[in-house]
């Protein structure tokens, strides 16, 4: 063989060892501080579509592993392909049976933590078990899985300032208060959601805006993703099943629609039109009922007052109760000092109004400009205060 073949030949060699050596490498490696009431094994989860993102009890175990003496474990019967993939690496406490459990009322312990896997690119982690996502750590961290990293200390940060201390102390009296908490603690995930350049992380921040998928009061922002990713990954099945649950046509009313020109059943016997009622510069579209306390909080508290500073300069209110009894029904308006009109079917939650909104909690408004436009949705108390009175003066 002639000298001048020697160098390639060594090189292919080289270079084949050092492929080998990567490919026989665990597809995730690492060490995890075990504590006690912790099983000492590691679950490796892979959601199968855009729902179980983040979703207890779901996504199918791709491997396992037993945690050594030393907190040592490793994933190597799992089978990655060349495209990324998302999985959640996840510890289950002693007794519990399901290794898709995911912990997650408290981030601050959640019991598991999303990672982005790829054919080739092995990941060496760090963990405790007691605060496994919070104390969680990747090596080199790819450029998905730094992201990943950075969003779940956005959200442990939200979390701690907004959610901390108040997860069941939500009451009828406190519920105004608890959605406004958890409004501020969804705003840093949607904005990264927004910002986010990766599919991968994106996805998983829309998830954990929601877990229980309940986008009622976020709709925009879900309508917002899904036409954000349908342009930059117009083929990818995950965007599809996004926009599947970002589908315009299920969510509620969105900003910026017009408010659908509804025959209402008036308090006083009639059917009007809703576009009849609208204010000549801007009316608030009231849900209610007599038996909700922050919405008779709401009458007499902000929605009276404003009604009797800004009527005559163009403001109207048109309340909407999903009552069921006509006498429960007035009573409040009168006591409550609403002296605007009044629409109800009488028919409790099963009302056509609500299901032509496609909304299903109260509290609820929607403001209007003078063409029935969707200004504003859901603002109370000082929010809707501020609102009317910029608008106004």
């Amino acid at each position: 063989m002639s000298k001048y073949h020697i160098f390639p030949l060594l090189l292919a060699i080289m270079l084949g060892s050092a492929q080998c050596n990567t490919q026989s490498l665990p597809a995730v490696s690492g060490k995890i501080a075990l504590s006690e009431g912790w099983k000492p094994v590691v679950y490796l989860v892979q959601p199968r579509n855009f729902s179980e993102i983040a979703a207890n009890y779901s996504g199918v175990v791709a491997d396992s592993a037993a945690i050594a003496a030393d907190g040592y474990f490793e994933f190597s019967k799992v089978a990655l392909s060349d495209e990324q993939a998302l999985f959640q690496i996840c510890m289950q406490r002693v007794g519990n049976r399901f290794p898709n459990q995911l912990l997650d009322d408290n981030p601050l312990i959640a019991n598991y933590m999303p990672v982005v896997l790829q054919k080739g690119a092995p990941l060496v982690v760090g963990a405790e078990a007691a605060r496994f996502q919070a104390a969680f750590s990747i090596e080199n961290p790819s450029a998905e899985n730094l992201a990943l990293l950075k969003l779940r200390d956005i959200r442990h940060q939200a979390y701690k300032q907004h959610l901390l201390g108040k997860e069941n102390h939500a009451d009828e009296n406190t519920l105004l208060e608890h959605e406004d908490a958890l409004r501020q603690f969804r705003q840093p995930l949607m904005a990264f959601a927004d910002s986010s350049t990766l599919l991968w992380p994106a996805l998983v921040a829309v998830r954990w805006v929601s877990p229980a998928s309940d986008f009622e009061r976020v709709p925009e922002f879900l309508f917002g993703q899904c036409q954000k990713w349908s342009i930059k990954s117009p083929d990818n099945q995950w965007v599809a099943q996004l926009c599947k649950t970002g589908n315009r046509e299920k969510l509620p009313v969105l900003a910026g629609d017009i408010i659908p020109n509804y025959p209402l059943p008036m308090a006083a016997g009639d059917t009007m039109l809703l576009h009849q009622l609208l204010g000549s510069k801007l009316t608030v579209l009231d849900i209610w009922a007599s038996w909700c306390a922050p919405c008779r909080r709401e009458n007499r508290e902000v929605l009276s007052p404003l009604y009797v500073q800004y009527s005559e300069k163009g403001l109207q209110i048109l309340g909407y109760s999903i009552d069921s009894s006509p006498a429960a029904w007035k009573a409040a308006m009168t006591k409550d000092g609403a002296a605007w009109p009044h629409a109800s079917h009488l028919s409790g939650d099963a009302t056509p109004f609500m299901e032509t909104l496609r909304i299903t909690t109260i509290p609820a408004n929607f403001i209007l400009d003078a063409d029935g436009k969707v200004l504003a949705k859901n603002l109370h108390g000082d929010d809707l205060r501020d609102f009317i009175n910029d608008y106004f003066e």
